[in-house]
């Protein structure tokens, strides 16, 4: 038996969040159990090396839905982070906060404290921005926020179009998410990916009442009379207990901290009770209201005679290989993306449902070179992504074992509402690909084809297509129906000592990538397990 006042599951973005903000009090001792390994291997902190993580199981849990009844039965691969710092090792690196109308609306749900003004000194706290501090921004936070280097990624061509297909300028999305910028990210000025794990758990590692354990896979919460008593996990093949004196955390995101629940007799009683658990607290909420952001990418080729395409070959490559290793600079140190864009597909909705991205290359560019790989055609690629999905899809158990994965259903494109938005999407991207002056340099549209046009074309597309955001959210949903599986101190409801914080949480998922989001979610439930008054408005 090992003794904690707090004891975290999952060293994920808000896990780690929670570790560093909890163990402020030195008279704390907080035990963080992560099923993942160490973020020692180069690559998860060079920029450019992003998905290539992704490639294998020793930072990817490899999670798939099931087969998609309306994509043709498709399983989507789910990409989650097997890995200190969780999915924040692994993603994108995109730094998107939403639209304020998103939490907004989570308040007008009856979740007091969420408005978008009561949660932005939560945003602000937690980043260091390359503006400085400003009236939405931070200067001093742990996240690092740097621009996208967008010098060979022909920005200036794509703006231009964007402007001439009738999208306007935004000069900082966290001011005005609408219209078109280039890009931030989650990258350091020393050109490491500012992961949770580097910003906000290494430091408190540091302290001496910091405990981390890896390969830890957590099997249950300990329940004894209504309240949480601590966690079950095994490592290295032998059983543990811990104890919580305060609180039991659930921090594995959107698909670990329901499936946790369930494993420990808390969720709907007959789905429990049909995987031969004992059902202690039937809470139907628990794995319901999955919703996450469809995407689907095209390609354009171009009559270009040089792009950024040309630096992915082979020599090139090393050469910027050995850069990044000295310099810590050049291509290795950046995220290839060319720019964002929020757009409305329909004139009458009241903010954007549409992200877009843009590409200096096709999705299906790679290393290439004499010898070695034929190129590609340059061109340029383009994503639509569908910001508030009406779809709801679920989580729940395959069995009563804590090793199998959750059993995800996803649900994309139930909805037709789904589907006419995401199809708008991809006839947004052709129109700023055919505006002035890429008209002149696109000389084909690669995927889907200039010969898909129809809206029944279009929908076959798209269901062979479309892929995840990487966005999940909502299956431990807080709010004060009796659905919600928290309460808006992100309690379980009818449990006392245990408490869900990360993106399950959310009702709704935010206008844009959930990182940022997440961390802000941990920093506001930090001050609210210490007991802590919120930061006030306007800080």
């Amino acid at each position: 038996m090992q003794e904690y006042d707090y004891i975290i599951v999952g060293a994920g973005a808000a896990g780690c969040v929670l570790a560093h903000r909890l163990s402020e009090d030195p008279y704390s001792r907080v035990l963080v159990l992560e099923a993942g390994g160490r973020d020692l291997h180069p690559y998860v902190h060079m920029p450019l090396t992003w998905r290539q993580i992704w490639r294998g199981p020793l930072y990817n849990w490899m999670y798939a839905s099931e087969p998609e009844v309306y994509l043709d039965d498709r399983r989507l691969a789910l990409p989650r982070g097997k890995v200190l710092g969780g999915s924040s090792t692994i993603n994108g690196m995109l730094y998107i906060r939403g639209n304020p109308r998103d939490y907004d609306t989570w308040r007008q749900l009856g979740n007091d404290g969420w408005s978008y003004e009561e949660i932005l000194p939560y945003f602000k706290r937690s980043e260091t921005n390359w503006r400085g501090a400003t009236e939405v921004h931070g200067a001093d936070g742990p996240l690092q926020v740097t621009p996208v280097a967008t010098r060979l990624y022909g920005y200036e061509r794509i703006r231009e179009a964007a402007i001439n297909a009738g999208i306007g300028l935004t000069a900082d999305f966290a001011a005005n998410p609408e219209g078109f910028n280039r890009l931030d990210v989650t990258v350091g000025g020393d050109g490491r990916r500012s992961s949770a794990a580097r910003a906000y758990l290494r430091p408190a590692l540091e302290r001496s009442n910091v405990f981390v354990m890896v390969h830890a896979l957590s099997l249950r919460v300990l329940l004894d009379k209504g309240r949480a008593l601590g966690v079950e996990y095994a490592q290295d093949g032998n059983r543990f207990v811990a104890h919580a004196r305060r609180e039991v955390i659930l921090s594995g995101g959107a698909y670990n901290s329901p499936q946790l629940l369930l494993l420990s007799g808390i969720g709907p009683a007959d789905e429990i009770t049909a995987q031969g658990i004992r059902s202690v607290h039937d809470l139907p909420g628990v794995g319901k209201n999955l919703s996450e952001h469809p995407m689907v990418s095209t390609a354009f080729e171009s009559n270009l005679d040089t792009s950024f395409l040309d630096q992915l070959r082979y020599d090139r490559l090393a050469m910027q290989m050995m850069r990044y290793a000295v310099m810590r600079t050049g291509n290795f140190a950046n995220q290839v993306i060319t720019a964002n864009a929020f757009v409305r597909t329909r004139p009458e909705l009241d903010t954007p449902n549409m992200q877009l991205f843009f590409g200096p290359v096709k999705q299906d560019a790679q290393i290439w070179g004499p010898g070695f790989r034929r190129r590609v055609a340059h061109g340029f690629s383009g994503t639509a992504c569908l910001l508030r999905p009406e779809s709801r899809g679920h989580v729940s158990l395959y069995s009563g074992d804590p090793g199998r994965p959750p059993r995800v259903v996803l649900n994309f494109m139930k909805e037709r509402s789904d589907r006419e938005a995401l199809r708008q999407g991809v006839r947004w991207l052709r129109k700023v690909y055919g505006s002035p002056p890429l008209d002149r340099i696109i000389v084909r549209e690669a995927n889907p084809g200039a010969e898909v046009q129809s809206d029944e074309a279009l929908d076959a597309f798209i269901r062979q297509r479309v892929e995840v955001g990487h966005h999940p959210v909502g299956t431990c949903a807080m709010g004060v129906n009796g659905d919600a599986v928290v309460d808006p101190q992100l309690r379980v409801r009818g449990i006392e000592g245990l408490r869900v914080v990360d993106a399950s949480v959310m009702p709704l998922v935010p206008s844009g990538n959930t990182y940022a989001p997440t961390l802000m979610v941990a920093e506001k439930a930090a001050d609210m397990i210490r007991g802590q008054p919120p930061l006030p408005v306007g800080a």
